[in-house]
Formats: structure tokens, C-alpha cells, sequence
């Protein structure tokens, strides 16, 4: 199989090969730009707020439990993008040194779901900022709805979920193009969203943002488990990008390169956006006597045609952007990889929107019964022992050394394993799996949800160690 290609990825070529020289020229910035998307996306700044209502911990705790968090995840995918920029590989052909050329589907296609998932709720909500867009210049609001949708809600998802066709048709240059535009307005939009409800808070702001989501009989054991809570919810919203993330770094020019971005780009945004997410969700409780957790609903009360319009752009261009590349490209890369000589890019993308349009057209009925967190925790607990293994495989195991032609060898080659699956890899996935997915719903280990990400690594890497070794 030829390794190398000259057809650029997003084209019609396969996208399973590894990058060329010339296609490795992502600098740190660009990098930076996938989490300073990533954390701002209208999901991300919901999940936030809904994490400062929930747990009923103070503004401060909240406000360090996502900063550990961000510190965490920077750690972790370092890890799990070296391999990726050393090599140029994406995720699905990592993922087969580990669980075998045959066996890596399995995580490839799981990764895929979940993406696909993930994809289908951020067109959602990228569709919340257009309903906004129109409303403010028509004024048309309200009308029958259909699963929980308005005409004018379910012509903002078309609108929406066209738009990100038209995007990744294009390719990754357009995709990296629109995130470098879209990211940083987001951050004018929601400092302007502050000062608005600084100025009809009547200078409640701060004091709010410290003490007004805190429960009447709050103790150092209930800031102490809100603290493990959110820390392991943000850690579970990152996990599906912190398993494939060489998707992401094999693009990037060097390691340093990689290792800059991952820095400037997580512990900055979460201080940032945290800080801005927590004094509009504290504000918006002050002005208007109740919890919002999406900014589009703030915004739409503040009465503000001029706020409205450009809050709508910027929330949608900025969901739009992390969508196409935290979501679309797993996708799109696990569906390729289950025929990778039929499949290509633009056809996986097909496949991508077809479903996403479906899960997105539901989603608002779907967490009416499952809730944000129940939602997050439950899919970073399933990927979360993909994690490990591939970490022990990889580092303790191969000691950092590949054999790239090998990944690629379906028929007799190293990482064949006799019949294409690695036995070892999957039996601990599976039992990892089990066990972390188990602590988000059973009631007797529920006291473990904030910890199901990394017990589900540990598990995982831990099992498959000890398998392997024997």
C-alpha cells in the first residue's frame, strides 16, 4: 500500500495516509485555535454553566476545578499526540498498533459515533445562534413545535447543517482558514455580554459570581466533591479529542510546535472563558431571576438588535469551526477506516452528516431525559480506556517506536496479531469499559462518576499491561 500521497486531505483521496512534509505546517497557533474553539463553543459554554448550577459549589471552587481540569487534558494529549506528530498518522491507523490492524476498528468506529454524536449536537446549537440572527431581524418568535423545534428552529438546523457541508467540501486549508477568523470574536462578544450585565446588575456582578449558585448547607466535603465533579466532567468532554488527537498533531510542523499550542491553548482559554462563562451565567441569574445556560438566551433578553446580530455571526462561526474539526474529522476518518479503499473523505462526510442530522434534529428531547452531564460523563467513560491502552502500548510497551509500514500491512504484518486483532487490547477494553460507563448510572458506585474517566484509563491500561506482558 502506498504510504505517502500528494491528494490533499479533505480531497478525494484516502485520508487514512500518513501526511507529507509539506502538509506538516500547522505552527503553534494553529494548534491554540483548535482548544481556543474547542472551549468556546456555545456546548462547551453551556456545559460550563451547568456545571456552576449543579454541583452548588462556590465561584472560586468552580473557577479551579476547570483550570486543574485544563492543566490535566494538556498533559494527557500531549501524550497521546506525540505519536501522531512523530509519524504523520491519523488516530484509526495509531489505534492498530495497540488493538491490531483488523481490532483498531472497533475503537476507530466508537471514536466515530461518538464524534458523529457530538457533531449532530453542535450543529444544534451553532442553529440556536441563527434562530437568534433571525428572530432579532424579523421578529418572528414562537409557533407550533416539532420535537421541541419551531419552524423557524428547524430551518435554522438546515441552514446550519448545510453550511458545514459546504465547509469541509472545501477541505482542511478552509476549515483551518475559518477557525483562525472565527476564534478570538468570540471573546469580544462575550466581554461585551459582561459588561452589559455589569451595567444592569447594579454592581451585584462579582459577589453573585462568588456565592449565588452555593447551597444554604454547603461544607468542605460539598465544594471538595464539586471540585472532583467538575474536574472529571471537563476531563470526560475532552476525552474523545484526547484519544485522537493525533488526528490534529500530525499536522502540526514539530513537537514543540504541538506542545506550545497545547499550552498557550488549554490553560488559557479555560481561565478566560471559564471566568467570562461564570459571571454572564451569575449575571443573567441576578438580572433576570433565573439560570440560563445558553449565552444565545442571554443575549436575545438583553433587548440589543446590534448585540444580537453580531453575538449570532460569532457564536455560529465559532460552534461551526470547532464542530468541523473536533468532531467532523474523527468522524469522518473512523467511518473511512472500516473500507478505507471505498470509503473517502467526502463520502465518510456524507455518511457524517446524514446521521448528525438526524441526532442533532432530536437532541433537545434526548437531554430532557439524560441531562448535560449524564450525556458527557457516559460517552468519556466508554472512550476512556481506549486511552490507556493506547498510552501503555505505546510508551511502556513499544517504548515510542513504530513501524509505519507495518500499520498499514493488512496481510501478514507486525501488527496483524495472527488475525487481526489483538486479543489482550479488546478483553481489557471491554471489562474497563464496563466498570467506568457503570459509575456514571449505578447508584452504589455513583460516588465514583467524577473519577469514571480516569478509572476507565487506568483500568484499561492497567489490564492491558498485564495481558500483554503475559
Amino acid at each position: 500500500m502506498t504510504l505517502h500521497t500528494d491528494t490533499p486531505i479533505g480531497g478525494g483521496g484516502n485520508t487514512l495516509n500518513p501526511v507529507t512534509a509539506s502538509e506538516k505546517n500547522w505552527g503553534w497557533f494553529a494548534i491554540f485555535n483548535i482548544w481556543a474553539n474547542d472551549v468556546q463553543s456555545l456546548f462547551g459554554y453551556s456545559l460550563v454553566a451547568s456545571l456552576f448550577i449543579s454541583f452548588g459549589v462556590s465561584g472560586w471552587t468552580a473557577f479551579a476545578a476547570l483550570i486543574a481540569a485544563g492543566l490535566f487534558v494538556m498533559f494527557l494529549v500531549n501524550l497521546s499526540g506525540a505519536p501522531g506528530e512523530k509519524y504523520g498518522i491519523p488516530y484509526p491507523v495509531l489505534a492498530r498498533a495497540s488493538l491490531g490492524t483488523q481490532g483498531a476498528k472497533l475503537p476507530a468506529i466508537l471514536r466515530a459515533i461518538v464524534a458523529v454524536f457530538w457533531y449532530g449536537v453542535q450543529v444544534y446549537f451553532a442553529s440556536t445562534a441563527v434562530a437568534l440572527l433571525i428572530r432579532s431581524l424579523t421578529g418572528i418568535s414562537g409557533g407550533t413545535e416539532i420535537l421541541g423545534l419551531t419552524g423557524v428552529d428547524w430551518l435554522s438546523f438546515v441552514i446550519v447543517w448545510a453550511f458545514h457541508i459546504v465547509i469541509f467540501w472545501r477541505g482542511m486549508d478552509w476549515v483551518e482558514t475559518f477557525l483562525n477568523i472565527a476564534g478570538p470574536f468570540v471573546y469580544l462578544v462575550m466581554i461585551g455580554l459582561v459588561i452589559v450585565l455589569w451595567q444592569k446588575a447594579d454592581g451585584q456582578l462579582l459577589e453573585a459570581a462568588r456565592t449565588i449558585f452555593v447551597q444554604p448547607d454547603a461544607t468542605f466535603l460539598t465544594e471538595f466533591n464539586g471540585f472532583v465533579a467538575i474536574v472529571g466532567t471537563m476531563v470526560a468532554y475532552f476525552a474523545a479529542v484526547m484519544i485522537n488527537f493525533s488526528d490534529f498533531s500530525r499536522y502540526a510542523k514539530d513537537k514543540p510546535a504541538m506542545v506550545l499550542g497545547n499550552l498557550a491553548g488549554l490553560p488559557f482559554n479555560m481561565v478566560l472563558f471559564s471566568a467570562l462563562a461564570l459571571l454572564t451565567t451569575a449575571g443573567a441569574a441576578v438580572v433576570y431571576g433565573e439560570a440560563i445556560i445558553n449565552p444565545t438566551e442571554i443575549v436575545e433578553r438583553t433587548d440589543s438588535v446590534l448585540l444580537s446580530v453580531i453575538a449570532a455571526i460569532t457564536f455560529f462561526a465559532a460552534t461551526v469551526g470547532i464542530n468541523l474539526v473536533a468532531n467532523f474529522i474523527p468522524a469522518v476518518n473512523g467511518i473511512a477506516n472500516l473500507a478505507p479503499r471505498k470509503i473517502n473523505f467526502r463520502m465518510a462526510g456524507l455518511i457524517t452528516s446524514g446521521f448528525a442530522f438526524v441526532i442533532g434534529g432530536l437532541w433537545t428531547s434526548f437531554i430532557a431525559n439524560f441531562g448535560i452531564g449524564g450525556f458527557v460523563n457516559t460517552l468519556g467513560a466508554t472512550l476512556a480506556p481506549i486511552y490507556g491502552i493506547m498510552i501503555v502500548d505505546y510508551y511502556v510497551l513499544r517504548h515510542q517506536t513504530l513501524d509505519v509500514a507495518g500499520l498499514y500491512d493488512e496481510v501478514g504484518g507486525p501488527y496483524r496479531f495472527g488475525n487481526g486483532w489483538n486479543a489482550p487490547a479488546v478483553v481489557a477494553f471491554a471489562i474497563a469499559a464496563v466498570f467506568s460507563v457503570a459509575t456514571v448510572w449505578l447508584p452504589p458506585l455513583v460516588m465514583l462518576s467524577g473519577y469514571a474517566w480516569v478509572i476507565g484509563a487506568l483500568i484499561g491500561g492497567a489490564l492491558y499491561y498485564i495481558l500483554a506482558k503475559r
